[in-house]
C-alpha cells in the first residue's frame, strides 16, 4: 500500500503533471515547480540518497525553515524508502545534536537558514550533510549535484500501513523533546479527516492555493501543508522572510490560512496602528463605508481569498476572537498536539469562542478523574521513539492518549480547555492554581503582547508581562492604570487564593532565541520561572500594582 502522502503527489504528477506544485521567493522573485518538475527533482533526490548506501529505514533529518525543498526533501525521503526526522529551522546546536543522536539519523538535508554558522557544530560528523545549495549552503553533498548527474529513482518505495514513516520531535514547554512516531496509515487518516472537515464547513476548489509559513516540523503545519497540499493537488507558495511575510501573503491570497494567536494579534496590531480603534468603530458604523472598510483591511491582510481562516496550536483571546468578527474573519479555533496529529477538536459547522469546539469525526473523547482530557483515534502515534516508559506512561490501558491538558464540556459538547496539568502551581498559601484561564483573561488588554501567571513561594499570584508595541508606546502613568483596571477585571472571576496581587512588566521580550518560547510561540514556563522564581518575593512586596523589572 502506498502511503497517503507520496501517494495523492504521484497521483497528481501523474493526472495533472503541469499543475503549478510549488513557488518560493527569492529576493522577491517567485520560483515555480510543475508537478512534473518537481516529481523529477524529488526522483533524483532519493537516487541520491540510495547512492549513499545507508540501510533502508535509516532515519534523516531535514534542518530548514519552510521551502519548496523541505518538501521535495520529505517527499524523496518517502520515496527512497528512509524515515523523515525533521527538526525545527532555529534550534540551538545542542538539541540538534541530542536529536540527531537520540533518532540515529544517517544523513541530514541543510536548507533555508538564518544562522547555519551556529548550529553546524550540532552535526556529528558520523552524519552525512547534504546541502540544499540552492539556499546557499555548500557543504558535503550538493543536492543541486543529485539533480544535474543521479537518474531519476525506478524503483520507488511501497510503504505498508503499520510502518514507522516519520519521527517528529515535540518542540516541548517542559524537558527535553520527545520523537513522536508515527506510521503511513496515520496521515492517511488525517487526510480523510480533513477533506471531511472541509466538506461540512467550507469546501476549497480544486487545487487550491495554500500558503505555508509556520513550521513544517509542526504537525499542523504539516497536516496543512503537505498532507492536504498533496490530497488536493494544490499550489503551495512559501514566505520568503519574516520582513516579506506580509508581502508576500498579499500576494498570494491562499484559500486557507492558519494563524497561531499570536499573528492574528499582529494583524490587528498592524490594523490599529493605522486606524486607531475610536476611527475605526465610527468607521464601521457608516453604512457603505463600513462594507468598503472591512473589504479593503481584508484585501490589505491578504485574506480576500481566504474561505477559511483557522487558529490553534495555543488559547486565542475571546475579545481578539470577536475584533476579527466585527471585520468579517471569523476565526475556526482548533485543537490537537503532537501526540494525537493535532486531529482531536475544532469549531466546525458551528462557532462557539472560547471553546476549541467539537469531537472531530472519528474522535473519541473523555475525561480523567481529574479533568485531564484524554483521546483516542486511528492516527495517534505509534509511541515515544526508543522511549518505551515514556510511551506506557502516555496511554491509559484503554488506549486512551493522555493529553496533559485539563478542560471542561459546556452542555452541548464544546470543549474548553483550563490550562496544563503540568502549568499549575502551588501558592505558599497551599493552593493550586490554574493559570491560563487568568491569562486569558488579561490578553484582552492589547498594551499586554504576552503574559505568564506564576506564583511559587509567594502569597497570591503574580502576572508577567511583555508589553506589545502599543503598550511600549505609553507612558509609565498610563500603563499602571491599564493593567491595574485588568488585574481588577481579572480578579472579579477568580477565587480568593487566584486573585493577582502583581503586574510585573518584564524588560526584555520572550523569544524563540532566547529559549523562553516554542518555535510554535508558546511560553516555556519552566525556563521562565528557573531565571524568575527569586525575584517574585522582591516583586511580590515592592509597592504598587503595577510594578517593573
Amino acid at each position: 500500500m502506498m502511503n497517503s502522502i507520496l501517494g495523492d503527489f504521484l497521483k497528481w504528477e501523474s493526472e495533472r503533471p503541469d499543475l503549478v506544485f510549488l513557488r518560493q521567493p527569492v529576493q522577491g522573485k517567485w520560483n515555480t515547480w510543475t508537478y512534473r518538475q518537481a516529481g523529477e527533482e524529488i526522483r533524483k533526490i532519493a537516487s541520491g540518497l540510495q547512492s549513499l548506501g545507508l540501510p533502508p529505514k535509516s532515519p534523516i533529518a531535514i534542518l530548514s525553515k519552510n521551502c519548496a525543498h523541505w518538501l521535495m526533501a520529505d517527499l524523496s525521503i518517502m520515496m527512497a524508502g528512509y524515515i523523515s526526522v525533521p527538526l525545527y529551522a532555529n534550534i540551538s546546536a545542542s538539541s540538534i545534536r541530542q536529536i540527531l543522536e537520540h533518532s540515529g539519523s544517517a544523513a541530514i538535508f541543510i536548507g533555508k537558514l538564518d544562522d547555519y554558522e551556529k548550529q553546524k557544530e550540532g552535526i556529528p560528523a558520523s552524519v552525512r550533510k547534504i546541502s540544499i545549495d540552492f539556499y546557499g549552503i555548500s557543504e558535503d553533498v550538493l543536492m543541486s549535484d543529485w539533480i544535474a548527474h543521479q537518474k531519476p529513482l525506478a524503483q520507488i518505495s511501497v510503504w505498508k500501513p503499520e510502518e514507522l514513516m516519520t519521527i517528529m520531535y515535540t518542540s516541548g514547554t517542559t524537558g527535553t523533546p520527545k520523537g513522536v512516531m508515527f506510521n503511513s496509515f496515520a496521515f492517511e487518516h488525517v487526510s480523510n479527516v480533513i477533506m471531511d472537515y472541509l466538506r461540512r464547513v467550507h469546501q476549497l476548489p480544486p487545487h487550491p492555493i495554500l500558503f505555508s509559513y509556520l513550521p513544517l516540523c509542526h504537525i499542523a503545519e504539516r497536516n496543512l501543508t503537505e498532507v492536504l497540499g498533496c490530497h488536493t493537488g494544490a499550489e503551495i507558495a512559501f514566505v520568503e522572510s519574516l520582513d516579506t511575510f506580509a508581502r508576500d501573503l498579499a500576494t498570494v491570497r491562499p484559500h486557507l490560512f492558519f494563524g497561531v494567536p499570536r499573528i492574528w494579534a499582529r494583524f490587528q496590531e498592524k490594523i490599529l496602528e493605522k486606524l486607531p480603534q475610536k476611527r475605526l468603530d465610527i468607521l464601521l458604523r457608516i453604512p457603505l463605508i463600513d462594507v468598503l472598510i472591512r473589504k479593503a483591511l481584508v484585501k490589505k491582510l491578504g485574506l480576500s481569498r481566504a474561505l477559511l481562516n483557522v487558529t490553534g496550536a495555543a488559547p486565542t483571546p475571546v475579545s481578539l476572537l470577536k475584533w476579527l468578527d466585527n471585520l468579517g474573519i471569523r476565526l475556526h479555533e482548533i485543537y490537537g498536539m503532537t501526540e494525537n496529529a493535532a486531529i482531536s477538536h475544532g469549531n466546525q459547522e458551528e462557532i462557539r469562542h472560547g471553546t476549541v469546539g467539537k469531537t472531530m469525526p472519528s474522535v473519541e473523547a473523555k475525561f480523567s478523574v481529574s479533568n485531564e482530557i484524554l483521546t483516542k483515534h486511528p492516527a495517534l502515534m505509534m509511541g515515544y521513539y526508543k522511549e518505551p516508559v515514556l510511551t506506557t506512561e502516555a496511554f491509559t490501558v484503554e488506549g486512551f492518549l493522555k493529553t496533559g491538558d485539563l478542560g471542561e464540556l459546556d452542555k452541548d459538547g464544546f470543549l474548553t480547555i483550563t490550562g496544563r496539568v503540568k502549568d499549575q502551581f502551588k501558592t505558599d498559601k497551599g493552593k493550586y492554581v490554574s493559570p491560563a484561564p487568568i491569562e486569558m483573561r488579561l490578553l484582552k488588554n492589547t498594551d499586554i503582547e504576552q503574559v505568564c501567571v506564576v506564583g511559587m513561594g509567594v502569597p497570591q499570584p503574580i502576572a508577567l508581562i511583555i508589553l506589545s508595541a502599543q503598550g511600549k508606546s505609553k507612558s509609565k502613568e498610563e500603563i499602571k492604570k491599564s493593567l491595574a483596571a485588568s488585574l481588577a477585571e481579572a480578579n472579579l472571576k477568580t477565587e480568593d487564593y487566584e486573585r493577582l496581587k502583581k503586574a510585573v512588566i518584564m524588560k526584555g521580550d520572550w523569544t524563540i532565541d532566547n529559549g523562553m518560547m516554542t518555535p510554535t510561540m508558546k511560553v516555556k514556563r519552566n525556563e521562565l520561572e528557573k531565571i524568575q522564581v527569586p525575584k517574585y518575593p522582591m516583586w511580590y512586596g515592592a509597592e504598587g500594582t503595577v510594578v517593573w523589572e
